[in-house]
C-alpha cells in the first residue's frame, strides 16, 4: 500500500486545487451537480439504513444506548457520497474549501480563480441534491395506490423528522451551535480528502475517506451540501401529508437557508481553509518550497 508523506499530501493537494480552479465554468458546474447527487446518495442511505433505530428525544435526552447506535449507523453509510466524488472526479464545496486556497497559497493563483470555482461548484451542489431529494421523495418516501393516492413511508417520516431537526436553530445560542458543528465538519471532511490522496490504491483510498466521513456524521455535525439534500427531501416529502396537525411549519424552503444552509456554509468555509488550508500551508511550506 503506497503511502506519501505529509509534505508530499499537500504539495499534491495544491496540484489538485490548481487543475480544479482551471476548468471551464460549465465542467464545474457539471462536476458539482454530480458531487451534490453523490452526497445526496449517501444522505439516503444514512436516511433509509437509520429508519427503526433512529433515537427519540427521550434516548438522547437520558443516554441510553439507542441514541448512539443510531448515529453509529447513519455515519457508517454515509461516507458512500464522498468515496466516489474522490475516485471519480466530481467536484464538492466542501473539499474545494481547502483545496483551492491550497492553490492559492503554493501556486499563486488568483483569489478570484478560488471564488470563481466556489460558485459554480456551489450551484451545481445546490442542483444536484435537490434533484436526488425529488427522487427520493417521489420514490422509497412515499407510496401511492392505484387510484393515485400517496402516504408518507416510514422512511420519509424520518426524512421529514432529520429536515426538521436541521431548522431548528432558531436562537442566537442555536445559530452559534450550527456554525461551530459547520466548521468541526469541514474540518474533518478535509482531513478526509488529505487521506484519501495520501493513498494512491482503492484500499487505502477508502479507508482514509471512511473514518473521518463517519466521525463528522455521527458526531452529528453540519454540512452544508448534505443539508441542501436533507431539508429538501423533508419539504417536498411533507408536502405529501394532508392534516396540518402533522406538519412542521417551521421546515419551509426559507428556514432551510436562514436557519441552516447561510451559517452552515460559511462555517464549512472557515473549517476547510482555516484549520485545515491555512494551518497545512504555514505547517508545510517550507518543506513545500524545497520540493520545487
Amino acid at each position: 500500500m503506497t503511502f506519501h508523506p505529509p509534505v508530499a499530501i499537500v504539495a499534491k493537494a495544491g496540484d489538485a486545487g490548481k487543475y480544479k480552479v482551471g476548468l471551464p465554468a460549465w465542467n464545474m458546474l457539471l462536476r458539482g451537480f454530480m458531487a451534490g447527487a453523490y452526497i445526496a446518495m449517501g444522505g439516503a442511505l444514512a436516511t433509509v439504513c437509520s429508519t427503526g433505530i433512529a433515537a427519540s428525544d427521550a434516548a438522547l435526552r437520558y443516554g441510553t444506548a439507542s441514541a448512539g447506535f443510531a448515529q453509529l449507523i447513519t455515519g457508517a453509510v454515509f461516507p458512500v457520497g464522498l468515496i466516489i466524488i474522490v475516485l471519480t472526479g466530481a467536484e464538492l464545496f466542501t473539499g474545494d474549501a481547502m483545496l483551492a486556497p491550497m492553490a492559492a497559497f503554493i501556486h499563486k493563483i488568483s483569489w478570484a480563480q478560488v471564488l470563481n470555482l466556489w460558485v459554480w461548484v456551489y450551484i451545481g451542489n445546490l442542483i444536484g441534491s435537490i434533484v436526488y431529494a425529488y427522487i427520493m421523495a417521489y420514490g422509497p418516501f412515499s407510496s401511492w395506490d392505484a387510484a393515485g393516492a400517496v402516504t408518507v413511508t416510514a422512511f420519509g417520516t424520518r426524512a421529514i423528522a432529520i429536515a426538521g431537526a436541521k431548522v431548528s436553530y432558531v436562537s442566537m445560542a442555536a445559530q452559534w451551535s450550527c456554525f461551530v458543528k459547520a466548521i468541526a465538519c469541514n474540518w474533518l471532511v478535509n482531513l478526509a480528502v488529505l487521506l484519501g490522496i495520501c493513498a494512491d490504491d482503492l484500499i487505502g483510498k477508502f479507508f482514509g475517506i471512511w473514518f473521518p466521513i463517519m466521525a463528522f456524521v455521527s458526531s452529528g455535525f453540519e454540512h452544508s451540501i448534505a443539508n441542501m439534500y436533507f431539508i429538501p427531501a423533508g419539504i417536498l416529502t411533507q408536502g405529501f401529508i394532508t392534516d396540518p396537525a402533522k406538519i412542521n411549519a417551521g421546515l419551509t424552503w426559507v428556514t432551510m437557508w436562514t436557519n441552516n444552509v447561510i451559517v452552515v456554509t460559511i462555517g464549512n468555509i472557515i473549517g476547510g481553509l482555516f484549520f485545515v488550508g491555512i494551518i497545512y500551508w504555514v505547517a508545510f511550506r517550507k518543506e513545500i518550497a524545497a520540493l520545487k
